[in-house]
């Protein structure tokens, strides 16, 4: 059984990664990397994760990919966010801020 962390990763990875490539376009690894720096040790993401999101994302039309050179020079796949990925991470924001609310009220109440 996957840990909570984990659990609760899964529901929300397309999110994170649009909400990553909002920021500046990026490959693969410097994705995992943005996403583990920005959530510390809650955050761990695996390749066998990100990859099969960031082919959803784009079949969706969400985020589209062009090849490009990494920062080490190397040829990478570079996923940048659409206009559609933009609105879709702006729902999913809102979304997800009403759902965490009510889920905070619930587990604080006394």
């Amino acid at each position: 059984m996957p840990t909570p962390s984990k659990q609760l990763l899964h529901g929300t990875l397309d999110a994170l990664v649009l909400k990553t490539l909002s920021v500046e376009a990026r490959h693969g690894y410097a994705i995992i990397r943005a996403l583990e720096e920005a959530g510390g040790d809650a955050l761990a993401i695996e390749e066998g994760s990100l990859y099969p999101a960031l082919y959803r994302l784009e079949r969706r039309g969400l985020i589209e990919a062009e090849w490009g050179r990494s920062e080490l020079g190397r040829r990478a796949k570079i996923y940048r966010l659409t206009r559609a990925g933009r609105r879709a991470l702006s729902e999913e924001t809102d979304r997800w801020a009403r759902f965490a609310t009510a889920v905070s009220r619930v587990l604080l109440t006394s």
